[in-house]
């Protein structure tokens, strides 16, 4: 397959393309050092990232900001980092990406654990989560030309930073290569719609 892989340079792409590049044709895209740069905050940059790479079998998306900070600090500015980024941005991949994708394609988007298992200063991220969740279940039923599209649910990753794994007190930690496994389902699988929670 080709597959279109957003965020590519980052922890989890890194470990996404490792876990299906010997099978699979990956074009790689994120901000800078990438085969193709794209800021997915910028309509113009997805619609020109589509325009470049063509049709493509799977259109994967590790990438995704939000804010963490204390709910009292969370300003209405703030939160827009995790709606423009995380939320619309790879919701857009999608509403812009369909058309690129080829008969019975898929996408698969990544959330996280903290729509589910909420922890001080995630508030903005589960946020994100939660509605990329839901777009996803719905979604399923409607994209045409039997394209599927599911989501990676991670808990935080043994390989993040400490001061990152110390966020999360009291989780216990997964190998990156386990949710990359989870990419693997959604990409060579035929199941869609689902949330793939790796806890």
């Amino acid at each position: 397959m080709k597959i279109l892989l957003i965020g590519a340079t980052g922890l989890l792409g890194k470990a996404v393309k490792k876990e299906l590049e010997d099978e699979h044709e990956i074009i790689e895209a994120a901000l800078e050092d990438a085969d193709i740069n794209v800021d997915m905050t910028k309509l113009n940059q997805i619609r020109e990232m589509f325009e470049k790479v063509g049709k493509v079998d799977a259109v994967i998306s590790t990438a995704g900001d939000a804010p963490f900070v204390p709910l009292e600090e969370l300003t209405p500015e703030l939160n827009d980092v995790g709606i423009e980024s995380k939320l619309k941005g790879q919701i857009n991949l999608v509403l812009i990406g369909m058309e690129y994708v080829n008969d019975g394609g898929s996408f698969t988007l990544t959330t996280g654990i903290l729509m589910d298992d909420p922890i001080p200063k995630g508030t903005s991220s589960a946020m994100a989560n939660g509605a990329i969740a839901g777009f996803v279940k719905s979604a399923a039923i409607e994209l045409p030309r039997r394209i599927r599209i599911n989501n990676v649910s991670p808990n935080v990753f043994s390989e993040a930073s400490k001061d990152h794994r110390d966020t999360f007190q009291g989780f216990e930690p997964v190998s990156i290569e386990k949710v990359a496994l989870a990419f693997r389902k959604s990409v060579n699988g035929k199941q869609t719609g689902q949330t793939y929670k790796v806890y």
